[in-house]
C-alpha cells in the first residue's frame, strides 16, 4: 500500500470533515452534537440517573449512578452524588444509557 492508509470520513451537517493522520478531527467537538458527550456537556448542572455494566465484574456488574452533571469528555463522565457527598467517574466504555428528570437540552 505504500504508506498509504483507508481515512474514514467524519460527517458532520451532511459535510465531510477532514481528519489528520491519526484519523483524529482538529474542529471544535461542540459542533458535534449527536455525540453522547457533548449532549451530556449541555445538560451540565442537571440531576441524571446514569445505568452502566461492568461485564467483567461480579459485584459490579449492573450499576445505577445519581447525581448531578458536573463534566462530560469524550471517554468520561463526572457526576455529584449530593445525597452521599461522592464524586463519580464513569468512563463511557461502561455506559449503557442516562436518565434525565428534566428537559434534554440537545444543542446550544
Amino acid at each position: 500500500m505504500n504508506g498509504s492508509y483507508y481515512q474514514t470520513p467524519i460527517f458532520v451537517n451532511d459535510s465531510i470533515r477532514d481528519t489528520n493522520q491519526s484519523g483524529v478531527y482538529n474542529e471544535n467537538i461542540s459542533m458535534e452534537q449527536s455525540y453522547i458527550e457533548n449532549i451530556l456537556r449541555n445538560n451540565i448542572g442537571k440531576k441524571v440517573r446514569v445505568h452502566a455494566s461492568f461485564s467483567d465484574s461480579v459485584e459490579w456488574r449492573d450499576r445505577v449512578f445519581v447525581g448531578i452533571i458536573e463534566h462530560a469528555g469524550r471517554d468520561n463522565l463526572i457526576i455529584y452524588d449530593v445525597d452521599n457527598d461522592k464524586n463519580y467517574l464513569i468512563l463511557m466504555i461502561y455506559l449503557d444509557f442516562v436518565e434525565f428528570d428534566d428537559k434534554i437540552t440537545y444543542a446550544k
